[in-house]
């Protein structure tokens, strides 16, 4: 313990020293062959403002994402390494690594919450976040991947695309972020080039263009081929200790083995090909003037060409590696900032109304006991700086900053102000959110409000004050919930503020109060994340909570469209409040929407009701759809249509809220109930001999079984499963395969229960089971 306490402070305090300082060099040595090694020398010093303010194009905001086990942090401790950052090699295994700084990270060997660091690779600023790829934290990936600007997928080169995989990649497509590969682990006995490359592209629809072919397999993996340059890379570690800093750069020729010299022709003239078909710039300039020897065309061109397709989303360049064994990260480097974008090379619609003003969006929460409330912030436009006022527009506030932060892991450097394009950290603000949008004042949200309206653009009304505000952060619904109770009365308040800033660190942790019994609600992600934040209170709040059983979180929808009016007479004192309302209700198809609600104003009531008036209408339908009519699980799928609303003047808007309320539950009683339950993808690797025991357990866990594939010796089962189901489902699966077996789910969809199955929950609810 005291060797590793010492080995955590030395890279500490290199690293402070290095983020301070600002170091960075690449020092070549040019013989036969080229050998690059990548250090840090101790009189190349940069200035303050070169490490706070890079060059907007030299930015590169990126987030590594990948199932859980796949290699991200790892591969993010050797980015970290090679470029400077850190003074030795921590290892997930030792819980030594800069990202994974929590103690229930560094126990369970995975990432729990997503970091931030910040280094300078070559000319180029890094802002990357880790992200976890447990499906229970699949929020982190959702916030970082909304702020970040191109994105890096990690694979396990011997299992391809996995359940969480599918998940996150979604993830980065919905919000439009550029991509690239990274096939980890080819050092593994099992690791298949071909078999990645063609689950990416038909698992993730996604359109894999290869730029590296690995030398040799397996334990004799020792480098990758470029086939853009034709340079074959090859680190030669000598021992265990060797950190793969310096590896051997030179040419292809014919001393090298002819498989290979054949593999890299063939698979450069695919790549060629591909790019052509993908790009119409590089298709010209092949025809105009390579038309007779395509293979002439210079690396250059062909990188550029690699660049746009990669920002236009149209392919995803694929690398390859072993980040455990140091090899193939230092390319890796080069490509993300080869190929992903610039902040200013990523078009966001209501940031340009901002001109020169500030403009940042708040991403994350976290509390630190000394310090208060420290909040991510993505600067947009403008200049943030340190001790000034901001305006919060969704919350309506000004707050003060009072300091500024590069954030690196859980250590961070303090500097004056920070440039759009930019990730920081602010100390202060203590009533932002995640989703918030910071701006420099209320005039120049106005000023920015007025230019969207007079260009035709996404203005929105906010009371009297027209408002430009980002879009958040979408949370997703929680599927587990569980009680939990202080030991005593006297540490109920504790328990509260706790949980409060647990909240305000994670809006994926809902708590909410029983209104029968009085208990409070625990609602999370997972089993995993549940246990978590048990134990972080336990931990960092001093309080010894006990959790009730863990429940699934079903949701509810209707069967029928129904149509239905309702009246509310009602006098309050000498105020009569006399009110009408019609409305329909239908359900939807939770699969194409998602399992979202929608609302909707016939035509006619265009004019007639005033935004107060609409305001408490919508107010009184999405109450509704907070407990259903069943077991009072809040509702998915269901369309309504507001048909008319008549009323006395002089009636309040909380009494149309109130008629309105009234009447969608006549509504949702008369459509009749179903409930939907949350269904897990989830895939089963185990050996043939083993097959016939996992199939029988699933079919006792109503599972349906999709397909079953050969992965080597192994078979490779994917099925769906009511997560009500998967309860204690890794012990169950170790005992039937003697431990012989790996599993993984992912959150696929929500699903109507038949009526034996929801006869059995309303009877096990009611307490009759």
């Amino acid at each position: 313990m005291r060797v590793r306490a010492c080995r955590a402070l030395s890279r500490m305090v290199w690293g402070r020293y290095l983020l301070t300082a600002g170091l960075q060099c690449c020092r070549c040595r040019v013989s036969c062959h080229v050998n690059r090694h990548y250090s840090f020398l101790p009189d190349d010093v940069k200035s303050l403002k070169a490490v706070a303010d890079p060059d907007i194009s030299k930015i590169r905001n990126i987030g590594i994402m990948a199932h859980i086990d796949a290699g991200k942090t790892t591969t993010t401790e050797r980015m970290l390494y090679y470029s400077g950052y850190t003074r030795a090699l921590g290892d997930v295994d030792d819980g030594d690594t800069v990202t994974d700084f929590m103690a229930q990270e560094r126990e369970r060997g995975i990432t729990i919450q997503s970091a931030a660091v910040t280094f300078d690779w070559k000319t180029h600023r890094i802002n990357l976040i880790d992200t976890p790829g447990h499906v229970d934290f699949t929020l982190e990936v959702e916030r970082a991947l909304r702020v970040l600007d191109g994105a890096v997928a990690v694979f396990d080169a011997s299992a391809g695309v996995e359940a969480q995989t599918v998940t996150v990649w979604r993830q980065a497509e919905k919000h439009h972020v550029p991509c690239v590969c990274f096939l980890n682990k080819m050092d593994k006995p099992a690791a298949n080039l071909s078999f990645s490359i063609e689950s990416i592209r038909h698992k993730l629809k996604a359109n894999p263009v290869l730029l590296q072919i690995p030398v040799g397999c397996g334990k004799n993996f020792s480098g990758v081929v470029d086939l853009l340059t034709n340079q074959k890379l090859t680190w030669k570690l000598r021992s265990t200790r060797d950190d793969g800093r310096v590896f051997e750069s030179k040419p292809l020729d014919q001393s090298d083995e002819p498989e290979l010299l054949q593999e890299v022709n063939e698979a450069r003239t695919a790549l060629i090909e591909q790019v052509a078909d993908l790009d119409d710039e590089f298709a010209e300039l092949l025809l105009t003037d390579f038309s007779e020897k395509f293979d002439a065309v210079s690396s250059i061109k062909l990188q550029e060409a690699v660049r746009r397709v990669t920002l236009a989303r149209k392919g995803v360049p694929v690398l390859c590696g072993s980040s455990l064994r140091n090899k193939g990260v230092q390319p890796l480097l080069d490509a993300i900032t080869a190929y992903l974008p610039a902040p200013n090379e990523r078009h966001h619609d209501l940031v340009r109304w901002y001109k020169d003003d500030l403009c940042a969006l708040a991403f994350k929460v976290l509390h630190d006991k000394q310090r208060g409330p420290l909040v991510f912030l993505r600067i947009y436009s403008g200049t943030l700086k340190a001790q000034t006022a901001v305006h919060n527009i969704n919350r309506n506030s000004i707050e003060r900053m009072s300091r500024l932060l590069v954030p690196f892991a859980d250590q961070h450097v303090e500097i004056p102000s920070m440039t759009a394009g930019n990730i920081a950290l602010t100390v202060g603000l203590k009533q932002t959110v995640t989703g918030d949008t910071i701006v420099l004042s209320k005039a120049s949200a106005a000023a920015a409000a007025r230019r969207a309206q007079n260009d035709g653009g996404s203005g929105k009304r906010q009371g009297e004050h027209a408002s430009v505000v980002l879009s958040g952060v979408e949370v997703p619904d929680p599927v587990f919930f569980c009680t939990i109770e202080p030991p005593t009365m006297a540490k109920q308040a504790d328990l509260e503020n706790a949980l409060n800033c647990l909240q305000r660190e994670d809006p994926s942790l809902k708590v909410r109060l029983d209104p029968d019994s009085g208990q409070t609600i625990l609602c999370g992600m997972g089993e995993l994340h549940i246990e978590i934040v048990h134990d972080r209170i336990r931990r960092e709040y001093g309080v010894e909570t006990h959790l009730g059983p863990l429940q699934v979180a079903y949701r509810e929808s209707i069967l029928h469209e129904v149509s239905t009016t309702d009246t509310l007479d009602r006098t309050v004192g000498e105020r009569r409040h006399v009110v009408t309302v019609e409305l329909a209700v239908a359900p939807l198809d939770i699969s194409a929407t998602g399992g979202s609600c929608e609302l909707a104003f016939a035509e006619e009531l265009g004019g007639q009701l005033s935004p107060q008036m609409k305001e408490a209408v919508e107010n009184g339908v999405h109450s509704s759809y907070l407990q259903g009519p069943l077991l009072g699980y809040p509702l998915q799928g269901v369309a309504t249509l507001i048909q008319s609303v008549t009323m006395e003047p002089g009636t309040s808007p909380a009494m149309v809220s109130a008629c309105v309320s009234r009447c969608m539950l006549k509504a949702l009683r008369l459509a009749g109930g179903q409930v939907l339950e949350p269904v897990m993808s989830l895939e089963v690797t185990v050996g043939e001999e083993r097959l016939g025991s996992v199939l029988g357990d699933l079919a006792q866990r109503r599972g349906t079984v999709r397909d079953i594939q050969s992965r080597h010796d192994d078979k490779v089962l994917l099925a769906t499963v009511p997560l009500a189901e998967m309860m204690g489902y890794s012990t169950i699966l170790r005992t039937i395969t003697s431990g012989n077996a790996t599993f993984s789910l992912a959150l696929d969809t929500y699903e109507a229960m038949n009526q034996q199955d929801q006869n059995t929950l309303l009877k096990r609810i009611a307490g009759l089971l």
